[in-house]
């Protein structure tokens, strides 16, 4: 048996809170593998957006009316 395969086995046997605890680090560590290209687009997207509302060219829609 691989050695993930083992820590796999023994995260199951965890109980409830340690293995949410776990997992909630396991995915903070991939948040941190952020290609910096994408991460400048989603930013540029985010101002362009931003400045359309200001400039009024774009209405905004409320969460509920956008996601019934």
């Amino acid at each position: 048996m691989s050695s993930l395969e083992q820590i796999m086995r023994e995260a199951l046997l965890l109980p409830v809170a340690s293995r949410a605890l776990l997992a909630e680090k396991l995915i903070e560590s991939l948040e941190f593998d952020i290609d910096d290209t994408i991460e400048q687009l989603w930013l540029k997207q985010a101002q362009q957006r931003r400045d359309e509302i200001r400039s009024g060219s774009v209405k905004p829609i409320s969460g509920e009316e956008a996601l019934p």
